[in-house]
């Protein structure tokens, strides 16, 4: 990869014709962990301005509907996490001559705060081609990371670093953007409309002021100037304005999209015992294969289907937006016998195919190196893009999901990609429960996905077995016969660390809201050296430990399985609330941890260490026992859960994987969910 300094250019048509559709990455790290940004992506004519406010894409409006620009979400890494970037040159619209890639950040947060700011450009294959990074940040709340423009018949890439202590409103009026200010008032809660717009509770199709309170665009009246929320005069309808800045909160669009309710209408059943018909049905599935030739063929025509899912799923390998093919069992010469790839996906665009052999796995079954290799070679041999496997192993940066050799001297790069069943299961339900899809027959068809993905007997659920190395470091821990620097210890920490990325899937799925592991690694450090460092904590201690983030909530998730007393701690720390007194803080905690559990433990933090504590149960009667004996007052709250851990290595009803997941789920849903009104004041660097 090539590192351009500040200011300097590159071009991109230089690096070859797979650069034709890259992936931009912004990356940042973080001491504290709880540092975060949004990324942006502008669309600018000649004259440096948008055409409309559909040239600006965000949180809120994630992807263009010709496929060139699309936000592929956050992306674990070893250091911390990127936001990625899918942006595809030959579907960008000929009026658009620059691409301006943007990152800002809320609640009084600046870059000053985060570490190693980079950028960096990939080419469909993932190879990086070229990269800038920033080292100057201070009080910016906004950045301009870098720019894609045009200069004849040639991409280029410029390295930007221009800062914004305005944030992204003034980042983004530069660019003749109105951005709106946020309302205090909570937003209306969607209505659930049937395939023709209709809301299926009999109300009134949203229109007129309805329309507009629940941000609707009303279905005539386009001249009309548009009122922003906060003071001011209104915005007129021909200057292109979005939404203010906000977090925890869902999508705020004009744009009308489809989803579910999370609560089913009343059922027309007789009683419990009767089943809803199912368009992909599993209770007939018997052996592992029956199960990964329905997986697949059930998740690619639906991928074919729903053109939001298969261009989510595909946009991150370097598939071009375009018309998508799916097919299964394609037979392919190979040496004596024709192999038989699991599924072949084909994107056609502008007369070009991209074309992705795809191995499935279901039921914890692991991937061949074998079988993987021999689809590789056939995907050079025949001028194919890339090979996917898809199982319900998780995969790590740092480490191989299957370890393939790839020919140098070939001229014809083939990129092999892991996905894993929780992911697709993620995205689906993120498209039917939060971000909605072009029309109800196609959340109905995610739907039916999601239930197939979830039903006991599909294969499909995920991350499901620590390895066989789980239940001889677990025995070595409990005997005390572990020996520092045991090999078992590594691939412990490597199933954990897959457990925690698949915790964070689900968790964000059910929530809307991104949910990442958190590290505190710089960028181009070694993950087996981490790893190394987690595998002599659990041999010298026996704790297993990991922290996730969620947006929306204030402070970091921990999470510590203590495998020597077999249980579980999830915690956070909290600041002290502001009151006029260290009596009063204390009354608001525990006033504002009303509905809490019980059993949840409240410690005291202090300058000098940590103070009194108890559980929740006590100190409701009497707040007053968290308060430091001196009489010192509290800057700040941990509070905990413990929870008993499964014994067995797998996803059972006892198992350790499940004990994990369900303590991080009560912690979020019994405590951290209930912490709003707690501010969360980061911490400055330096």
């Amino acid at each position: 990869m090539k590192e351009i300094p500040k200011g300097a250019n590159v071009s991109l048509t230089a690096f070859g014709e797979d650069a034709g559709s890259v992936v931009v990455s912004l990356g940042w790290t973080s001491a504290s962990g709880a540092g975060d940004a949004d990324v942006s992506v502008l669309l600018l004519d000649t004259d440096g301005k948008i055409r409309s406010e559909n040239d600006f894409y965000f949180y809120n409006n994630p992807a263009a509907a010709d496929g060139s620009v699309q936000l592929l979400g956050k992306k674990p890494t070893s250091s911390g996490d990127e936001d990625r970037i899918s942006v595809d040159l030959t579907a960008m619209p000929p009026g658009v001559a620059r691409i301006v890639v943007a990152a800002s950040q809320y609640g009084g947060a600046r870059f000053g705060d985060l570490d190693d700011l980079h950028m960096t450009v990939a080419d469909r294959s993932g190879e990086p081609l070229v990269g800038f990074s920033i080292d100057d940040a201070s009080v910016e709340t906004a950045f301009i990371f870098g720019e894609l423009y045009r200069r004849g018949e040639e991409w280029k890439f410029r390295a930007v670093g221009q800062g914004y202590e305005t944030g992204l409103a003034g980042l983004a009026t530069d660019f003749g953007i109105t951005v709106d200010e946020d309302s205090d008032e909570p937003e209306p809660e969607p209505v659930p409309t049937d395939a023709s717009g209709t809301p299926s509770d009999g109300s009134a199709p949203a229109d007129g002021p309805q329309a507009e309170a629940a941000g609707v665009a009303p279905a005539t009246g386009a001249e009309a100037p548009v009122a922003q929320p906060g003071s001011g005069p209104p915005i007129p309808a021909d200057q292109p304005h979005v939404p203010g800045q906000t977090r925890g909160r869902g999508p705020r669009t004009t744009r009308k999209k489809t989803t579910l309710p999370k609560v089913a209408g009343k059922s027309l059943a007789e009683n419990d015992s009767w089943r809803s018909a199912r368009l992909f049905p599993v209770p007939s599935l018997r052996s592992d294969k029956e199960r990964e030739v329905r997986a697949t063929s059930v998740l690619l025509s639906v991928m074919a289907q729903v053109p939001e899912l298969g261009r989510r799923l595909t946009a991150g390998f370097g598939a071009p937006a375009g018309r998508m093919q799916t097919f299964t069992e394609v037979s392919l010469p190979h040496g004596d016998a024709p192999k038989r790839p699991d599924g072949v996906i084909r994107v056609e665009r502008a007369g070009k195919l991209w074309t992705a052999l795809v191995e499935t796995k279901t039921n914890g079954n692991p991937l061949k190196a074998e079988q993987v290799q021999q689809y590789m070679d056939i995907a050079a041999r025949r001028g194919y893009e890339a090979v996917i496997t898809l199982s319900n192993d998780v995969a790590l940066e740092g480490t191989a999901v299957v370890d393939v050799k790839i020919d140098g001297r070939r001229k014809h790069k083939v990129s092999l990609w892991h996905l894993s069943w929780a992911e697709v299961a993620h995205q689906a339900q993120m498209l039917i429960r939060h971000e909605g899809v072009g029309n109800a027959a196609h959340a109905w068809l995610l739907q039916e996905l999601l239930e197939y993905l979830q039903h006991e007997n599909s294969g499909c659920h995920g991350f499901q077995n620590m390895g066989p190395a789980w239940v001889p470091v677990r025995k070595g821990i409990e005997d005390e016969t572990l020996s520092p620097g045991d090999a078992r210890a590594v691939d412990v920490v490597e199933s954990w660390e897959r457990l925690i990325r698949q915790v964070c899937l689900r968790l964000g799925g059910e929530l809307g809201q991104r949910a990442l592991p958190v590290q505190r690694a710089r960028r181009g450090s070694d993950p087996g050296t981490r790893r190394a460092a987690a595998a002599g904590v659990l041999c010298a201690e026996g704790r297993l430990t990991a922290e996730l983030r969620v947006d929306g909530s204030g402070g970091v998730i921990a999470v510590s399985a203590d495998l020597r007393t077999g249980k579980v701690r999830t915690s956070v720390d909290i600041p002290a609330p502001e009151a006029s007194s260290p009596l009063v803080a204390v009354k608001r905690l525990v006033r504002l941890l009303a509905e809490a559990p019980a059993d949840l433990h409240v410690q005291s933090l202090v300058d000098d260490g940590t103070g009194p504590r108890g559980t929740l149960e006590r100190l409701r009667p009497e707040p007053g026992n968290l308060l430091p004996g001196d009489g010192a007052a509290p800057t700040g709250f941990r509070l905990s859960l413990i929870k008993g851990m499964g014994n067995s290595r797998g996803n059972t009803e006892s198992g350790f994987i499940r004990s994990v997941d369900e303590a991080v789920d009560r912690f979020y849903q019994g405590v951290v969910a209930r912490l709003g009104a707690v501010e969360h004041r980061p911490a400055r660097r330096g």
